[in-house]
């Protein structure tokens, strides 16, 4: 992979923007914009926790607790389901499968093995941690990260769409020239997407009616959305030797799932009365305070 890489946006501007994958050089140590921006976006999504952890439930140490597993397990999830799906190719070339600042994390491996250390760390935990509940503060945080990670496939120059005639079609170049196919700059679309949906969730999430509602509603909104900007990818990992995309066939399957289990529980209202989807009990609290009528 070549050291710069060139952006322009030809029918928003002349302007040519020149892109260095390495941010800082010590020596033979090189760390990449890449690995900065995912940091970055993990650090405020932590943030994000830590600040919202009464509300669900849980307190910051036990939250840090969890997180020196999460990051860590939720890469290694990341880069294997990416090389397993490569297999054809890092099978020749076995040095290469621990670069992950070239690139090669796929966010479904991530959120899969952060989901299962999710489970297990509460199960080690049963009377000071709810799974289900911070499965919701964690769909936030993680809406973060993707929000910011994105990006980094942006100074990556990778993970963009097919051509386009649209007028912020982005060209990308080895040479400093705007002439070339301008593509979809699908970075950026699931950025916003993402952003859409945080937004949307954030405000909604003083309101749940029950525990596991807002992670629900995270794999109707993604799930939604990544199928149709996959769609739209030239890099995507097929399944097998066929013409179907692992992300999207995961993506439908993920909106359908979360979609039917709100459904039936919105239409049927079983989570009313029954213990798996009560609030927290520093939630109850909370809620009867808002409830308690002014002293003035």
């Amino acid at each position: 992979m070549s050291q710069y890489h060139y952006v322009s946006f030809p029918k928003l501007s002349d302007h040519v923007f020149t892109f260095n994958r390495t941010a800082v050089s010590l020596g033979p140590l090189q760390i990449r914009w890449y690995g900065v921006i995912l940091t970055l976006g993990f650090i405020l999504g932590a943030l994000y926790l830590m600040k919202r952890a009464k509300q669900f439930g849980t307190d910051s140490d036990t939250l840090v607790d969890l997180l020196l597993w999460l990051l860590p397990c939720s890469i290694l999830g990341a880069r294997f389901y990416y090389v397993f799906h490569q297999w054809g190719y890092y099978k020749t070339h076995l040095s290469e499968i621990p670069r992950i600042w070239e690139g090669g994390l796929a966010i479904y491996g991530g959120v899969i093995v952060g989901v299962l250390v999710i489970y297990f760390f509460g199960r080690s935990k049963k009377r000071t941690f709810d799974t289900l509940n911070f499965l919701d503060l964690a769909a936030l945080g993680l809406m973060i990260g993707q929000i910011i990670g994105r990006w980094g496939n942006f100074v990556n120059g990778e993970a963009f769409g097919t051509a386009t005639s649209l007028p912020w079609g982005m060209v990308i170049s080895q040479e400093m020239t705007k002439a070339g196919t301008a593509v979809h700059p699908t970075f950026l679309y699931e950025s916003l997407w993402n952003l859409a949906g945080f937004l949307v969730l954030h405000f909604y999430s003083r309101r749940r009616k029950f525990k596991g509602e807002i992670f629900a509603w995270y794999g109707v909104w993604y799930g939604l959305g990544r199928a149709w900007i996959e769609g739209l990818r030239t890099d995507s990992l097929y399944i097998l030797n066929t013409q179907l995309r692992v992300s999207q066939v995961l993506s439908f399957a993920i909106f359908a799932v979360a979609a039917i289990f709100l459904i039936i529980l919105y239409s049927t209202k079983k989570y009313r009365g029954s213990k798996i989807f009560d609030l927290t009990p520093c939630e109850k609290t909370q809620e009867a305070d808002e409830n308690q009528p002014s002293e003035e």
